[in-house]
């Protein structure tokens, strides 16, 4: 027996100490290294994002191009990964496939058994373009289409948009899923990040960490919760239902609503503050807001019925939607926007390493418990 327990689910412990990302779940702060993420969503690129997270401050002109044009030309799959993401079923899940193809990646890693800062760095690049070609590649292989290649002069975002669509994007859809990738680059330690630093703490390699924390991701109660709002909205529809009716009946049966609560904040999700928005506008640029409309209708009804607020799932459904993306990809793409912070936690664990184990609150049998031999039992 231990003598200090742990709440279920470990919430409110503070389990190590990081310089990447601070949470003020009272007030609806988040900050990377310390800058509100309204004024990264506002003012910032995936790409300088991305570059503060890992190196704990904002590039210069010259840096951020040197930055991206590396993070650019890190655009490269081996072949062998390609012939894996053709030999899976069509019917596959993406995020199953994108777990064992960023597995695969380590044989063909030149750094694989270098796990240096400088090491890390290097994979940090690599991985963070080669998730998003992977997620892209496998679903244009799975709907009978010709992969693209990746255009090394595009940003991040603009590049994953050519490479899933085939058409080069607008610019207010890839200034809309640039912002995305940004609110989702990083968010303390939850579940995934978590179990990538467990990972990461035993010497292991990033691309194991990273293969953990996908994994983690896939779950429903993490990475789920915006296809699960979309599932929603299209049942909503289908229906010809009021949408508030809809979820009243729902409530009444004592059924779920994705998308609202957050085990940290108490008030609104700073990230749902400028999804909710990006709904709205990229509604109003395609000519139909049906699905914000219908969302807005139902954040309201459940904020005022049961006093929770949307959080960044809620609306990151409507907005991938309506910039064209399948259900089963909303997760694949909050991975490949993740990755960044991902990478980070791992750099910062292997820089300062201790080996994460706890302890457990032993509820079994009181000790010594007897032991019946075989032809007694």
């Amino acid at each position: 027996m231990t003598n200090a327990i742990a709440p279920k689910g470990l919430e409110g412990i503070v389990a190590t100490t990081s310089a990447i990302c601070w949470i003020d779940g009272d007030a609806g702060v988040l900050s990377y290294r310390g800058i509100d993420i309204h004024e990264l969503a506002k003012n910032s690129t995936f790409e300088e994002t991305t570059y503060l997270l890992w190196n704990g401050k904002l590039p210069t002109a010259e840096e951020l191009k040197a930055f991206s044009t590396e993070l650019a030309e890190a655009r490269v799959l081996d072949p062998k990964v390609i012939d894996l993401l053709r030999a899976v079923p069509a019917s596959a899940s993406p995020m199953e496939v994108l777990r064992t193809a960023v597995s695969l990646l380590s044989i063909y890693d030149a750094d694989e058994k270098d796990s240096s800062h400088a090491a890390n760095l290097r994979k940090s690049f690599r991985l963070t373009a080669q998730i998003p070609m992977i997620v892209a590649i496998f679903d244009r292989i799975r709907k009978g289409k010709t992969v693209v290649e990746a255009d090394k002069s595009l940003s991040h975002a603009a590049n994953f948009v050519w490479m899933l669509t085939g058409e080069k994007p607008s610019d207010t859809a890839t200034r809309a899923f640039d912002i995305a990738l940004i609110l989702h680059a990083d968010h303390e330690l939850n579940a995934s990040t978590f179990a990538a630093r467990v990972i990461a703490a035993t010497m292991a390699d990033m691309h194991s960490a990273i293969t953990g924390a996908i994994g983690a991701l896939k779950g429903p109660l993490h990475g789920g919760a915006n296809e699960a709002t979309m599932k929603l909205l299209f049942a909503i529809d289908k229906a010809g239902a009021d949408p508030v009716e809809y979820v009243k009946d729902m409530f009444a049966k004592k059924q779920k609503i994705s998308g609202f609560g957050h085990r940290v904040y108490h008030t609104e999700d700073p990230r749902a503050t400028h999804l909710r928005r990006m709904s709205e506008e990229l509604g109003k640029a395609a000519g139909d807001t049906k699905w914000f409309d219908m969302s807005r209708k139902i954040e309201i009804f459940v904020k005022g019925e049961k006093k929770l607020n949307a959080n960044v799932d809620f609306y990151s459904a409507s907005t991938y939607t309506t910039l064209g993306i399948d259900i089963d990809l909303f997760t694949p793409i909050f991975a490949i926007s993740r990755i960044s912070g991902w990478a980070a936690h791992v750099i910062e664990q292997h820089d300062d390493n201790r080996l994460i184990r706890p302890r457990a609150d032993y509820t079994g049998p009181a000790y010594p418990a007897p032991y019946t031999p075989i032809a007694e039992r």
